[in-house]
Parts: structure tokens; sequence; C-alpha cells
């Protein structure tokens, strides 16, 4: 599969597109525009666990992020 910006292959996990770049970083950004709040962003791994890792992260921070506002809202 030849993407149109030169990717070989691209991975769907949780709503973003994973792409490999050659020089060991991938590129997340998520399927749909905008899905949530989290931005595209590159990540300097060397393997498809540690690029899903980061964003797994990057989700919890963004959820717990939401979730502290939605208290705030309430109190």
């Amino acid at each position: 599969m030849e993407l149109s910006s030169g990717h070989d292959f691209a991975v769907r996990y949780r709503g973003f597109l994973l792409l490999p770049q050659g020089n060991n970083t991938w590129l997340v950004r998520p399927e749909r525009s905008p899905m949530s709040s989290l931005l595209p962003f590159r990540a300097k791994a060397n393997s498809l666990d540690e690029v899903k890792a980061i964003l797994r992260f990057r989700l919890s921070k963004e959820e717990y992020k939401n979730n502290s506002s939605q208290i705030d809202q309430a109190a």
C-alpha cells in the first residue's frame, strides 16, 4: 500500500494513524480531524510497541486533564 505522503504503510490504533518516518520517528495523527484535543505529534521510537505506549500515555494524560476540568466545573 503506497500512501500519498510517501509512507510504505500506516497503522491504525485507537483512532489514530501511526506513520513511520525515515529517521526512527513516527508521525502520530488522528484519523479524523478534530477527534480530540490531542494534536498530531512525532514520536522518537524504534518500534511500533514503543509508539503505541507513548500514545497510550498521552491519551491517559488528556483523559485525566478532561476529568479534572469537569470536576472543577461541577464544584
